[in-house]
């Protein structure tokens, strides 16, 4: 990879992007759909991004499809308008692409291709009988947040649009159908929709039988194999832009069709390529609107762990993810408060300086945040026993009150959740970690997140030069990589994408690791605070 730093010549750019010697990644995260367009050098020429938010309609989280295809159209305008100004170019054409998105959740839809009920994200945890009843079924673990948890619940509730469902996805592999007519899905976000079969690399044929033999699903009139995607391995081929993809994505008529699409994936995958984590004994952890620790493995697991989500890498090789819903949705809500402060003051500060002084105010907390508690629980929390979610601060009268304490234990409570999962791995299960790496935009403010994170999981945490880059890079990456299909995916990342790579590790403080356990304990112990206030305050208001 070019060094971060370098700048990149702008005549050598506009020759590269009008050849069509470029890759462009598009994920829809929770709360931003983004665009980067990449050069053979894997440096960013472009991006473009657009905001959303996930709505609460009828008590479960979603989306609606006209903001799928109003965002996609949004990020990707905003992309050209920056390829326009910054290179003096119409964006025609693009050599490879792909696109990525949340994981898991629900999209259903009938025989002629319509949305049966709307969108069910990862967000929703309501298939709480659905997930206990597979997995004791499988001997394996299958989270609420998965496709086919999603499916059997809605069985289970006898759900008037089951007998319908023709064909259910996540997605990113509902987008790349309509831009590709290809039902296909990358084999790591094909993974949380139903297991994988890491030797054959497919969808698991035994649980496939099990689950036919549901008496509740045996009487409906699909076949479970003919409503899934069709896995693909990381460099597979999964079809082009068609001429009304492209119109789909660029309603100018600019760009061209014929661009070959990498298999859609999810953002844990992308995740793992954005932070070069695909080989067995390494990881990252992915930190957004929610958080995931996901550690590539040298087996399954051995016994049924609730706590770890048994995925694979868009190699198809078995990884562990540890994910908790919520992250940075509290943090955020209390950056804006400081935000409203500094403005009534009249003081004059950017967002970027914000968040960088009150994370590194973080730092001089006390090493257990001097008592305080948080709970960052917007929605949801299935390892912390939380069907739903409610943000809540609490401390004793004696508790040590200040900015430092108080942002400590939000970065402390942010990471909590995701602390439990990871546990299991590496203490119940013996998983082996040679090294962990931090992606996300929380990264982005030197030391601060890392040191933290590397305090949770007493283990030393590196974060490279990429780590803003995002899931977007990522499948940019992954995009770029059907070009190079005859290399295994760990050694492209190895020799070619990560090569020249930047980065720093932050070793754990003995004081910060000591620190993080007591906040841990109290964290826990402390949790009917947050089961009361569930009880307390309506979801809705």
């Amino acid at each position: 990879m070019a060094n971060a730093e370098e700048a990149i010549n702008v005549d050598q750019a506009a020759q590269d992007i009008a050849a069509g010697r470029t890759s462009l990644g598009i994920e829809f995260g929770s709360t931003r759909i983004k665009a980067v367009l990449i050069d053979e050098s894997y440096r960013t020429l472009a991006s473009g991004d657009f905001g959303w938010e996930n709505h609460l309609v009828d008590g479960l989280w979603t989306y609606p499809l006209d903001e799928v295809w109003q965002g996609l159209q949004a990020a990707y305008a905003a992309l050209a308008a920056d390829v326009k100004a910054s290179y003096g170019l119409e964006l025609t054409q693009v050599g490879s692409m792909g696109f990525s998105a949340m994981m898991h959740g629900y999209l259903a839809f009938d025989k002629s291709g319509e949305l049966l009920v709307p969108f069910r994200t990862w967000r929703n945890s309501n298939t709480g009988q659905a997930h206990e009843r597979l997995s004791q079924l499988f001997q394996f673990n299958i989270p609420e947040r998965w496709s086919i948890a999603h499916l059997y619940q809605a069985i289970l509730n006898h759900e008037p649009h089951v007998p319908q469902v023709a064909f259910f996805t996540t997605l990113a592999g509902y987008v790349h159908w309509k831009l590709t007519g290809r039902k296909v899905l990358g084999i790591g976000d094909a993974s949380g929709m139903f297991p994988i079969d890491s030797t054959a690399r497919e969808f698991d044929k035994g649980m496939l039988d099990l689950f036919r033999q549901i008496p509740e699903v045996a009487a409906q009139p699909w076949d479970i194999a003919d409503l899934l995607p069709q896995p693909l391995v990381a460099g597979q081929d999964a079809g082009v832009l068609t001429p009304e993809g492209a119109k789909l994505l660029d309603p100018t008529g600019t760009l061209q069709a014929g661009a070959p699409l990498a298999p859609p994936e999810g953002d844990a995958g992308t995740g793992m390529v954005a932070t070069n984590a695909v080989r067995p004994r390494t990881g990252n952890v992915s930190a957004g609107t929610s958080i995931f620790a996901m550690v590539v493995l040298e087996q399954r697991l051995q016994a049924l762990h609730p706590e770890v989500d048994p995925v694979t890498t868009p190699a198809g090789d078995p990884a562990g993810m540890s994910h908790a819903n919520n992250f940075t949705s509290d943090l955020n809500a209390w950056v804006g408060i400081f935000a409203d402060f500094a403005k009534a003051t009249g003081a004059s500060i950017s967002t970027n300086d914000l968040y960088a002084t009150l994370f590194r105010s973080a730092l001089e907390g006390d090493p257990d945040a001097g008592g305080l508690i948080n709970y960052c629980f917007y929605s949801g929390e299935f390892l912390a026993g939380l069907d739903e979610g409610r943000p809540v601060f609490a401390r004793g009268p004696e508790s040590r009150m200040s900015l430092a304490n108080f942002m400590r234990a939000q970065l402390f409570s942010a990471f909590s959740p995701v602390k439990i999962g990871m546990d299991v791995m590496t203490k119940q299960e013996g998983v082996q970690v040679d090294s962990l790496v931090g992606h996300g935009g929380i990264f982005t403010t030197p030391k601060v997140a890392q040191k933290i994170l590397a305090a949770a999981f007493n283990a030393p945490i590196k974060v490279m030069s990429t780590a803003a880059e995002g899931g977007a890079w990522g499948m940019a990456v992954l995009a770029d990589y059907l070009r190079h299909r005859d290399q295994e995916l760990a050694a492209y990342l190895d020799q070619q994408v990560f090569a020249q790579a930047q980065s720093t590790t932050e070793e754990p403080d003995p004081s910060d690791v000591k620190g993080f356990e007591e906040f841990f304990a109290r964290f826990q112990q402390g949790l009917p605070i947050e089961r009361a206030a569930i009880a307390a305050i309506p979801l809705e208001s």
